[in-house]
């Protein structure tokens, strides 16, 4: 397995635990990992959020499940896919990356949560800097 398999399986990884722990904060006896990070993100420091409407348990429901889904098929992709056709699978990745980055950083932003563009950005490093040397690698 290469390093950019490596590095694209790891960001893979991560994304799937974070789309798990999104979904489960849909129970609240479970949310409270997600309520403190809402808390950072929608500042100040103020415990006023608490994610107990039905309709932000459902959209964390519902976000957490397709983050999971997406980082198994990028985990997927990268394996076998990657190898045969790496152009191809490069750029499936990298467009689903920057059109997830584009309008989660824009969503954040518009919901006052300005601050999750900060992760958002390591998320989108954690993608687009393995393909980057994976490419580079291949060219050199």
């Amino acid at each position: 397995m290469t390093s950019e398999q490596k590095g694209l399986r790891f960001a893979a990884g991560v994304t799937m635990i974070t789309g798990a722990a999104l979904a489960l904060a849909a129970l609240p006896a479970l949310n409270l990992p997600m309520r403190l990070l809402a808390d950072i993100l929608i500042w100040p420091l103020d415990q006023a959020q608490t994610l107990g409407l039905p309709e932000t348990r459902l959209a964390f429901a519902i976000g957490g499940g397709v983050m999971l889904g997406w980082g198994l098929m990028i985990w997927q992709l990268a394996g076998e896919p990657l190898e045969r056709a790496p152009d191809a699978v490069r750029g499936i990745i990298r467009s689903s990356v920057l059109a997830w980055f584009v309008v989660d950083s824009t969503g954040s932003v518009a919901s006052g949560a300005a601050l999750n563009v900060v992760p958002n950005l390591v998320f989108l490093a954690l993608f687009l800097v393995p393909m980057r040397r994976g490419r580079a690698a291949v060219v050199a």
